[in-house]
């Protein structure tokens, strides 16, 4: 079971060790790190929006998660003494109230660290971790004219649930797996890689970040 306790040593292809576990609320400061170390292009695509900084309102929503219907996970690479960890990435789903066994979800993997097949191993983990809360779905936002990725999303047997001007709204079906390592779920990967043309494995509670952030919070 992936819970507050669980933690998991992984291998990555070029053989370095990373280190998966849940994420903490005394994780505060290395998210705000993290955050710090991603590009602004980076930042755009993870939350839609120019966010320069993280305030403290959203560094508590981001870290204060009740572990069932908001749940996130850490990777970080560890030193050899075991005494330091840097962070790689965060993965996180919030289950939709109005909707239980559906979720909106989100993966950041650090500059630095991409390419190396540390989303993958995120969004697999996550997926693990949703369908032992009951999530059986991802929904996703993908603008009006981003016809390449929707054609993606109906080739994974996605249902759409609503089209306006602004966004079409699908549910993406999660695959189930019993291999705790099966890091595979190439659709569902294809759309993350897809995250810069405005495919939204991205959480609306975020959008509260927006006015957060323009209140100048801290």
């Amino acid at each position: 079971m992936i819970d507050a306790d669980w933690e998991e040593l992984r291998t990555l292809p070029d053989g370095t060790h990373l280190l998966l576990r849940a994420l903490r609320p005394s994780d505060a400061e290395a998210l705000r790190a993290g955050f710090e170390r991603l590009s602004p292009e980076s930042r755009y695509r993870r939350f839609l929006t120019v966010l320069p900084s993280l305030s403290g309102r959203m560094l508590r929503y981001l870290t204060e998660v009740d572990g069932d219907n908001h749940f996130a996970i850490v990777a970080g690479f560890v030193s050899p003494d075991l005494k330091t960890e840097e962070g790689a990435g965060v993965a996180r789903f919030v289950r939709l109230p109005d909707d239980p066994d559906v979720a909106e979800a989100a993966v950041t993997v650090v500059d630095a660290f991409q390419g190396k097949g540390i989303g993958k191993i995120l969004l697999s983990t996550l997926v693990r971790a949703a369908a032992q809360r009951g999530i059986r779905k991802f929904r996703a936002e993908v603008l009006p004219s981003n016809l390449a990725v929707q054609r993606l999303l109906a080739s994974v047997g996605a249902v759409e649930r609503e089209r306006s001007d602004e966004c079409v709204v699908y549910d993406i079906p999660i695959p189930a797996s019993d291999d705790e390592h099966d890091d595979r779920l190439p659709p569902l990967f294809e759309l993350l890689r897809h995250a810069a043309s405005s495919v939204a494995l991205v959480f609306r509670h975020w959008w509260f970040g927006r006015h957060d952030h323009e209140n100048h919070e801290g």
